[in-house]
C-alpha cells in the first residue's frame, strides 16, 4: 500500500483522537478553574463540622449537584481518588505523534522554508525538539525562582511573556511560518503537559501519602500545584489559536509574522484572564475585569485591520477578463510540480484546463484566500499573480 496514503490515514487519525483528548483536558481545565473561583463559604452547620471550605450548588443534564471543595482534606480520606491526569498525558502524545508524522517526517517541506533560513532537515529537526526541552527548562527556572518571590507571579508572567516572545521570533527566523507557529504552540503545550508530570500529580500524591500517614501535609505542594495550573489555564487559549493558524496562511506568510503570533496570543490570554476572574468576581459581588476582555479583543480587531489586503487598483478593475490560458500559466508554473498525473498530492490533479475548473474553488480557497498553496510557497507564487486567480474565480461566479 503506498506510503503516502497511510501516513494520510495517520494524520487523520492522530489528529482525530489529538482534538478527543485535548477536549477532555481542557474542558476539565475549564470546568476546575470555573469551580475553584465559583464556590461559596458553606453554612450548614454539618458541612462546616466536616471541614468543608467551599461548595457549590448547580443544575445540569436534569439533575442537581453539589460539589464541595477541602481546603486540607476530609477527615476520612477515601480509599479511592480520580485523579485527572491521563487527559493531559494523552492530548501530549498524541500531539507529538502527529508532529512527528506531519512534520519530523517530511521536515524538508514542512519545516524548512529556504527563504527564510536554508539548512539540513536533520537540523531543522534537531532545532524543533530543541524548541520543547529548553522552553520548558527556561520556563520552569523561573517558575521555581522567581515564583515564590514577593509579587513573584506578576514577575514570572512578564518573564514568560519575554520568554515565548523571543521564542516566537527565533521560530519565524529559523522555520516555514506555518511550522514556526505551530512549534510556539507546541512548546507552550508541552510545559502544560510537563507541569501536571513533573510538579501537579507528584505533589498530589505526596500530599494524599502524608495525610494517609497521619502527618500534616507540606503547603508547598498545594502552592506548586496552584501556580502551575494557572499557568496552564493562561496557555490554553495562546496554544489553540497557534495549532489553529496553520490553516490561515495570512496570518503566518507576512514579513512581521512573529508578531502577529505574539499579538494573537496576548489576546488569548487577556480573554482568558477576563473568564477566569469573572468568576471569582460574580461570587464576591465585583465587577467582572472587562478591560482586560476589551485590550484583548481590541488587539484582535488591530491584527485584523493591519493585516487587510491592499484593496484592488481601479486599473484592475477596469482590466479585461482574465482567461484560463493565463490562469493555466501560473498553475502550470506554480502548482502542477505536485499536482499532476504522477504526483496527485491530496488526490488533486491541475495539468489540464478541465482540472483547473474542477478544483477552481479549492484553488482559490487555498492559493488566495488562506495562502497556504503553495507549501511554504515554495514555488515562489506572487502576490499578483494570487490576485489573478482570485479574479478568474470571482469573474467565472458572477457569469453563473
Amino acid at each position: 500500500m503506498d506510503t503516502t496514503y497511510l501516513l494520510d490515514w495517520a494524520n487523520l487519525l492522530l489528529r482525530w483522537a489529538h482534538v478527543i483528548t485535548a477536549i477532555a483536558w481542557i474542558g476539565s481545565s475549564f470546568y476546575f478553574v470555573f469551580l475553584d473561583n465559583s464556590l461559596t463559604r458553606p453554612t450548614a452547620p454539618d458541612l462546616v463540622a466536616k471541614g468543608v471550605d467551599g461548595e457549590l450548588w448547580a443544575v445540569h443534564g436534569g439533575g442537581f449537584y453539589h460539589p464541595q471543595k477541602y481546603m486540607v482534606s476530609p477527615p476520612q480520606l477515601p480509599q479511592h481518588l480520580h485523579w485527572f491526569y491521563w487527559e493531559s498525558y494523552s492530548t501530549w502524545l498524541t500531539g507529538f505523534a502527529l508532529f512527528t508524522v506531519l512534520y519530523l517526517f517530511n521536515a524538508g517541506s514542512f519545516l524548512i522554508d529556504k527563504s527564510v533560513h536554508d539548512w539540513s532537515a536533520a537540523a531543522a529537526i534537531a532545532a524543533s525538539l530543541g524548541f520543547l526541552v529548553v522552553f520548558w527548562f527556561a520556563y520552569d527556572a523561573v517558575c521555581r525562582v522567581v515564583g515564590p518571590r514577593r509579587h513573584g507571579d506578576a514577575i514570572a508572567g512578564a518573564l514568560i511573556t519575554l520568554i515565548l516572545a523571543a521564542a516566537a521570533w527565533l521560530a519565524c527566523q529559523l522555520f516555514a511560518g506555518r511550522a514556526a507557529f505551530l512549534l510556539v504552540g507546541a512548546m507552550m503545550a508541552t510545559a502544560m503537559s510537563a507541569n501536571v508530570f513533573f510538579w501537579i500529580i507528584p505533589g498530589q500524591r505526596k500530599v494524599v501519602a502524608q495525610l494517609r500517614a497521619g502527618e500534616q501535609p507540606d503547603p508547598v505542594h498545594g502552592q506548586r500545584g496552584k501556580q502551575r495550573s494557572v499557568h496552564n489555564t493562561y496557555f490554553t487559549l495562546p496554544v489553540l489559536v497557534a495549532m489553529l493558524s496553520n490553516h490561515y496562511g495570512f496570518l503566518y506568510s507576512g514579513r512581521h509574522n512573529w508578531l502577529v503570533l505574539v499579538v494573537l496570543m496576548l489576546g488569548g490570554a487577556l480573554i482568558r484572564h477576563f473568564f477566569v476572574a469573572r468568576h471569582k468576581a460574580k461570587v464576591q459581588g465585583r465587577r467582572p475585569p472587562w478591560a482586560a476582555a476589551a485590550v484583548g479583543t481590541a488587539l484582535l480587531a488591530a491584527l485584523v485591520v493591519a493585516l487587510a489586503p491592499a484593496p484592488a487598483p481601479r486599473a484592475a478593475a477596469q482590466a479585461a477578463p482574465v482567461s484560463l490560458a493565463q490562469v493555466k500559466a501560473v498553475i502550470d508554473q506554480r502548482c502542477v510540480v505536485c499536482h499532476n498525473a504522477q504526483l496527485s498530492n491530496k488526490n488533486v490533479m491541475l495539468h489540464t484546463e478541465a482540472l483547473i475548473g474542477q478544483h477552481a474553488q479549492a484553488i482559490y480557497q487555498q492559493a488566495v484566500v488562506a495562502r497556504t498553496m503553495p507549501l511554504n510557497n515554495a514555488t515562489g507564487i506572487t502576490d499578483e499573480e494570487r490576485a489573478l486567480l482570485g479574479r478568474w474565480v470571482s469573474e467565472q461566479a458572477a457569469t453563473r
